[in-house]
């Protein structure tokens, strides 16, 4: 009977394994390794166009910042400005509104059938006390009052007949309530003439 021994060409064959194994391992990390180089190498070459052109942006930039912070300087004059030309318009029309407004409830007052005592306006609203002849003197103040530029509503708080021994008449005591309003009064557009055109 003859007897082989395989255990050498065994151990030959596990030995050219374990060769391949590290070969591959070898060969996987030298291509891992090349890979990230070349990554790192072309990443860095972007990142240092990025930053050359970032700081050509900026080079580019600099002289508008000085008119960019005029701009906004402007802006914010402007706004202080317009706020100033509204506090002056506001002040003109509270200058000028409560002239107008005496102008117009003088007009409303029935001569001789009516007089106030007492007018006084605080916050928009006006308030109008005073004696009539009667009822419908009173109601004609108050379509009157209607009818004015600066007053919105009017309403009839009370009325009361009083009776005056002196002259042996009875009269009406009334209080009103009005809503005011200041509006300055937009100038008509002037229209061009027939006949005055194109000749």
């Amino acid at each position: 009977m003859i007897k082989i021994n395989l255990l050498p060409f065994r151990a030959a064959r596990k030995r050219e394994n374990v060769r391949h194994q590290v070969s591959v391992y070898l060969l996987c990390m030298l291509f891992l390794f090349s890979l990230m180089g070349y990554l790192h190498v072309s990443l860095g070459g972007q990142l240092a166009r990025l930053n050359a052109t970032e700081e050509s942006l900026q080079k580019e930039l600099k002289p508008y910042a000085a008119i960019t912070r005029e701009i906004a300087k402007l802006k914010k004059d402007s706004q202080d400005l317009n706020a100033k030309l509204g506090v002056i318009e506001n002040l003109e029309k509270q200058r000028g509104g409560p002239v107008l407004l005496l102008a117009e409830i003088a007009r409303a007052v029935p001569l001789d059938r009516l007089w106030l005592s007492s007018v006084l306006e605080t916050g928009g609203r006006l308030t109008l006390q005073g004696t009539a002849m009667d009822n419908h003197t009173v109601a004609l103040f108050m379509t009157q009052l209607e009818k004015a530029s600066y007053i919105n509503s009017v309403d009839l708080n009370r009325t009361s007949l009083k009776f005056f021994p002196k002259h042996k008449r009875k009269a009406s005591n009334f209080v009103l309530t009005c809503k005011t309003a200041y509006v300055v009064p937009k100038k008509p557009e002037v229209k061009p003439e027939k006949g005055k055109g194109r000749r």
